[in-house]
Parts: structure tokens; sequence; C-alpha cells
């Protein structure tokens, strides 16, 4: 169940700078929605954040060059941007509060699982396929609603796909974090707690 470890503890890796610039850009990203509403400019954001995304992956396992920060910044940087997203879409009243609540209240529950994971001596779990599928259907429904947020044939087609995404994406969000939930269930009782000493090192 444990996730394959890391191959290096090296933090100056190419995969690791791109993630790097990924976290750069959420405020810029939050900034240019919220500011100057330069929606475009925060697409183009967007967009080099998703090919970044798709690239680290690629160059740490072609490179081998998987690294324990590299594992701990994808993922971070992919819900910071969700996050961005969000609050953005909520303060510009393109979606409804409750959305926006509705992914942050996830990873909460997520966060909140950790401790329970330490005591039986792992850190996270692997990575599975439902969560993959719905931050990639979130990345895609964030650009469409805001292309959505406008007048014109091409702004309602925008605005119904990206709510189709939007709709999937909150769904498997969801279903991933509750499948997550009952696989620490499991782990708790199927395995021995660590030794104090073991938790505290």
């Amino acid at each position: 169940m444990a996730a394959d470890p890391p191959r290096t503890n090296r933090v100056w890796t190419l995969p690791n700078v791109l993630s790097m610039l990924r976290l750069a850009g959420v405020p810029l990203f939050l900034w240019l929605v919220l500011g100057p509403e330069a929606d475009v400019w925060a697409l183009v954001v967007l967009m080099v954040s998703g090919v970044t995304d798709w690239l680290d992956g690629f160059l740490a396992r072609r490179w081998d060059q998987v690294t324990l920060l590299g594992q701990v910044l994808d993922p971070v940087a992919d819900r910071l941007y969700i996050l961005a997203a969000v609050v953005g879409l909520a303060m510009r009243d393109v979606i409804p509060w409750w959305v926006a609540v509705s992914l942050p209240l996830r990873d909460v529950l997520m966060w909140g699982l950790v401790p329970l994971l330490r005591t039986r001596g792992y850190t996270a779990l692997p990575v599975h396929f439902l969560g993959k599928a719905a931050t990639f259907n979130l990345l895609y429904a964030f650009p469409l609603l805001f292309l959505g947020d406008g007048e014109g044939t091409v702004a309602s087609l925008a605005r119904v796909f990206g709510w189709a995404f939007a709709g999937w994406g909150i769904g498997l969000y969801w279903w991933a974090g509750l499948l997550y939930a009952w696989q620490v269930r499991k782990l708790l009782a199927t395995t021995e707690p660590l030794r104090r000493a073991a938790l505290d090192a």
C-alpha cells in the first residue's frame, strides 16, 4: 500500500524547479483575476501551469529524478491552483460560494488523516486514479468558467462545458477523498501502531 520511496533527496532538479515556478504562478494568477481582471493572462498562467504539471512528472520519471521534495511540491501546487481558482471565481460571482467551500473542505479532511497515518509509519498513501481524474476535470473547468463569464456564443458554450467539467471534478474530488479515508480506516484496522519512540523520531 505504501508508495515507492523517493529515489533521491536532491532539491535542485529541473522537475523541482518547474514545480517551484508553478507555485510562484499562484499569487500571480490570483492577482490577475482579482486586480486588473486580466482573464486572458490568467488563463495563460493556468495553461502554463498545466503544461509544467505534466512536464515535471514526466521528466522526474524519465531522468530518474523523483525526489521527496517533488512528491510534496506537485500535489501542493495542484491544490493551491484549485484554491486560487475557486476563490477568484467566487469573488467574481462566477460560481456560488458552496462550490468554493466544498473543495478546500475536502482537503481539510485529507490533512486530518495525516496524523492517523503517522501512527502506522506512513506519511501518505499512493495517489489514486480518481484523484488524478478529479484534478484533470477541475483544471479544465476553471479556464472554461472564466471564459464563460461574458456574452456571446463562445461564452455560452464555455459556461456549459465548464460546469460539466466542474460537476464531474467536484464529484470525483470528494469520491477520491472518501476512498482515501476508507483506505486509512482499513490500514488502522490491519496494522499495528508504531511505538512512541518511533513516532517521535
